[in-house]
């Protein structure tokens, strides 16, 4: 799943450069736009009383972008056990070149803070995170 983020002249440093902390921001938004695109609206996943909390952020920078820069964003689902669920990013510029890679993981609680049994207590959910676990990986 692709999403596009163009380099707003606010996200760049003194130098002219995406600051970096940008690129973690633009990781949520491919996330939330990513369980848009495969049907499980953030929102909805909300209404049904899942709440997914980011338990860690990798990031992996490689090449500087700027102001008005198209960045690609690809969102990859690593790793998916029901519980918590890894995606991996990969950012290239219009030229197709890497600017980042980056990896989070996300656990899926109840609004009370109590982990979820996807498998048994979300089926669907389940079924369509666990289809789209990158084979080669």
């Amino acid at each position: 799943m692709e999403y596009i983020h163009t380099v707003q002249y606010y996200e760049t440093d003194k130098m002219g450069i995406t600051h970096h902390s940008n690129y973690i921001r633009w990781m949520e938004e491919a996330r939330v736009d990513f369980l848009s695109q495969i049907g499980w609206e953030f929102a909805k996943l909300e209404e049904m009383g899942i709440v997914s909390p980011v338990l860690s952020v990798n990031c992996d920078y490689k090449y500087p972008t700027k102001f008005s820069d198209k960045v690609y964003i690809t969102v990859s689902v690593k790793e998916f056990k029901g519980v918590k669920l890894f995606l991996d990013y990969e950012m290239k510029n219009e030229e197709g070149k890497v600017v980042c890679v980056g990896t989070t993981s996300h656990a899926f609680l109840n609004t009370d803070g109590m982990p979820i049994r996807m498998k048994r207590e979300f089926p669907e959910l389940y079924e369509t995170l666990s289809s789209l676990i990158l084979q080669d990986k």
